[in-house]
């Protein structure tokens, strides 16, 4: 077992591709692992080697973010694979990562077996409560609500902490970046496309700069994920909207979210610097 290095990461990428979810080129997987706001790492996550060949990986982003006026170190776990034959070491990989001493840890997509294993080493759930809305058409004109997606054009209505996160974020293969504006009023909104039962037909929101105008917008938003992108969905946690979306259903059973530290508090993470932004499965 060793860190997944920068001259590592193509050879991991392939694994990944044939290995966990060949929808993604090995390039795109490449991509995906070097963030462009990871200028500093200690790795990009660790790997499992048997005769020379890549028989296991573990993919990790990192991050430096303020919490509560504190400069805090931040390593979202990543995608997770290890081949059959080898999955009784599958487990050195997560430790290896964890055992990384000075970070809070997060991991935004646990599926099957790793939600339990988070909560025997004490991972904390984040509160996920969500609904799925219908995105349908909605007319812009006399509602002085535009839209805008343009790179350039975005950057002009943008400021401070939003403009840091769109400059970080913006080769991030699964970010789309919009701006909602209303008269003197601007929301900086980024969401990513996502896969529910083999369907990829919906819309996820990662990010929200002005809750109350994010609400106030959401029909125009919603119609633009439908004609722009054809999402005929939006699915919307309530940490993002200030009130219920109208035509919105709550998720019985919205995907778990985790956290592990000792100093920051699930309320206070938020899905920017991670997996969720980076990789477009």
């Amino acid at each position: 077992m060793r860190p997944i290095t920068v001259d590592d990461v193509d050879r991991v990428a392939s694994f990944l591709h044939e290995e966990l979810n060949a929808r993604l080129t090995p390039a795109s997987w490449a991509q995906a692992i070097r963030p462009g706001w990871q200028s500093e790492a200690p790795n990009h996550g660790f790997m499992l080697l048997s005769g020379g060949h890549i028989v296991g990986a573990h993919v990790a982003f990192y991050s430096q973010r303020i919490v509560d006026g504190q400069n805090e170190k931040f390593c979202n776990l990543a995608a997770w694979c290890v081949l059959d034959t080898y999955r009784a070491h599958g487990l050195r990989l997560l430790k290896a990562l964890l055992d990384q001493p000075g970070y809070s840890f997060t991991d935004l997509s646990p599926s099957g077996n790793v939600v339990p294993l988070n909560r025997r080493l004490k991972f904390q759930a984040l509160n996920t409560a969500a609904a799925l809305a219908v995105n349908l058409p909605w007319p812009r004109w006399r509602s002085g609500v535009r839209i805008v997606d343009h790179p350039a054009l975005m950057q002009t209505y943008l400021s401070g902490r939003d403009l840091e996160i769109y400059k970080d974020h913006v080769s991030a293969p699964a970010a789309h970046h919009l701006v909602i504006v209303k008269g003197h009023r601007s929301c900086y909104v980024i969401f990513r496309k996502d896969t529910r039962k083999g369907l990829r037909l919906f819309a996820s929101i990662l990010h929200v700069g002005d809750r109350s105008l994010f609400s106030e917008t959401a029909w125009h938003l919603r119609s633009y994920l439908l004609t722009r992108f054809g999402l005929p969905a939006t699915l919307i946690e309530e940490r993002f909207a200030s009130a219920p979306l109208f035509l919105s259903l709550p998720l019985k059973s919205p995907r778990p979210k985790m956290i592990l530290s000792s100093r920051v508090r699930p309320s206070q993470v938020d899905y920017l610097y991670s997996e969720l932004t980076c990789v477009p499965w």
